[in-house]
C-alpha cells in the first residue's frame, strides 16, 4: 500500500515540476512566434496535456476492449477541465477569472459545444439505427476529424486577425531554439508521467475496492486531467490567463477528437454503439458548463458576486457536482 502511494506521489511531482516548465516555456514560445498565448494554449499545451487520454483510450479499446472506459475518461476529463476554471476563479482573488479574457475564447467554447452535440447525436443514432461505415470505421469518425481541423483552422485565422501588431517583450534575451528544446523535454516528462499515473491509479482502485466502479472511472478521468490542472494554474500564476483558458478549451476539443481516433482502433464494432447511453448525461453537463463559460466571458462585471467566488464559477462547480451525482445514480457504485 505504502509503495503504491509513494509511486503516486513521485509521479505527481514529476507532472507538477515538468508541467510548470511547460507553461513557462509555452509563454516564451507565444511571445517569440506568430502564435500568441491563446493559440499556444489551444494547440501546443492542449496537445501535451491531452495525450494521456489518447494513449489511455487506445489501450482501453484496442487491448482491453472496453469502449465505456475510454468514453467515460474523455467525457469525465471534459467536465473536470471546465471545473478547473471554477477553481481558478476561487484562486484569482482580485476579480472574476474570466473578466478581461480574450473574446476569442467564446469561439472555442462555442465550437466545443457544437462538436459535443455532434458526438451525442452520433451516440443516439449509432445505438438506435446504426451508422454508415467505411470499412470498419463509422462515418461520424470522419465527420469529427473534418470538423475538428476546420474548427482549429477557423480559430487560428481569427486569432491572427485579432492579434495586436506589437506586444511588450518579456523574454528578449531568451533563445527560441533553446526554449523549443526545453519545451519538448518538459512535455515528454509530463506525457510519460501522465501515462504512468492512471496505471498507479488503477492499483490504488484495486486495493481500495474501487476497481470497475463509477468512482474508479471518475478517478481515471481525474488523473488524466492532472496535467491540465498543473499547467493552467501555472499559466495563471505567470499572468498568462488567456493561455490557461485556451489550454482548457483546446484540451476539451482535442478530447473529442480522441473519440474518432479510438473508433479507428476499435475493431470489434461501432465504438459509440457499444457504450452506455448514460454518458450522454455527462456530455449534456459539459455543454451546460461550457454555456456558463461563454456567458462569463461576455460579462463586464469586474467584481465577484460572492466575494470569494463569482456566479459563473459557482454555477460551473454546481453543474459538475450535479452531473457527478446523477451519473452515479445512473451507473451505480458497483
Amino acid at each position: 500500500m505504502i509503495l503504491v502511494f509513494t509511486k503516486f506521489v513521485i509521479c505527481s511531482l514529476f507532472i507538477i515540476f515538468a508541467g510548470m516548465k511547460v507553461a513557462k516555456y509555452g509563454d516564451i514560445i507565444a511571445e517569440k512566434t506568430i502564435l500568441g498565448r491563446a493559440l499556444v494554449g489551444l494547440l501546443l499545451l492542449a496537445l501535451v496535456t491531452s495525450l494521456p487520454e489518447v494513449f489511455c483510450g487506445i489501450s482501453a479499446v484496442a487491448i482491453v476492449g472496453i469502449p465505456d472506459l475510454t468514453l467515460g475518461d474523455i467525457f469525465g476529463s471534459c467536465i473536470f477541465n471546465l471545473l478547473i476554471l471554477g477553481i481558478l476563479d476561487v484562486l484569482n482573488k482580485k476579480e472574476p477569472f474570466l473578466y478581461h479574457a480574450s473574446q476569442s475564447h467564446i469561439m472555442s467554447a462555442g465550437f466545443f459545444a457544437a462538436l459535443m452535440g455532434v458526438v451525442l447525436v452520433s451516440i443516439l443514432l449509432s445505438q438506435q439505427i446504426g451508422m454508415i461505415k467505411i470499412g470498419w470505421i463509422d462515418i461520424y469518425t470522419l465527420i469529427i476529424l473534418v470538423l475538428y481541423f476546420l474548427i482549429v483552422r477557423g480559430i487560428f485565422q481569427f486569432e491572427q486577425s485579432q492579434k495586436p501588431p506589437s506586444e511588450e517583450e518579456q523574454y528578449g534575451a531568451v533563445s527560441l531554439k533553446a526554449t523549443l528544446w526545453k519545451f519538448s523535454i518538459a512535455s515528454a516528462i509530463v506525457i510519460g508521467a501522465a501515462m504512468w499515473l492512471p496505471k498507479i491509479g488503477e492499483e490504488i482502485a484495486v486495493m481500495t475496492g474501487l476497481a470497475n466502479t463509477f468512482v474508479g472511472t471518475l478517478f481515471l478521468a481525474t488523473t488524466t486531467s492532472f496535467p491540465e490542472l498543473v499547467v493552467t494554474i501555472t499559466a495563471w500564476r505567470i499572468g498568462a490567463k488567456d493561455m490557461a483558458i485556451a489550454d482548457i478549451l483546446g484540451s476539451n476539443l482535442f478530447d473529442l477528437l480522441i473519440i474518432a481516433i479510438d473508433d479507428v482502433f476499435y475493431l470489434k464494432g461501432s465504438f459509440l454503439s457499444d457504450v452506455n447511453p448514460a454518458h450522454i448525461l455527462t456530455g449534456i453537463i459539459a455543454i451546460m458548463m461550457t454555456g456558463v463559460v461563454i456567458v462569463g466571458l461576455t460579462s463586464n462585471s469586474s467584481r465577484k458576486t460572492f466575494r470569494v467566488i463569482n456566479w459563473d464559477a459557482l454555477a460551473i462547480i454546481g453543474l459538475f457536482l450535479t452531473g457527478v451525482f446523477f451519473l452515479y445514480c445512473l451507473l451505480g457504485g458497483g
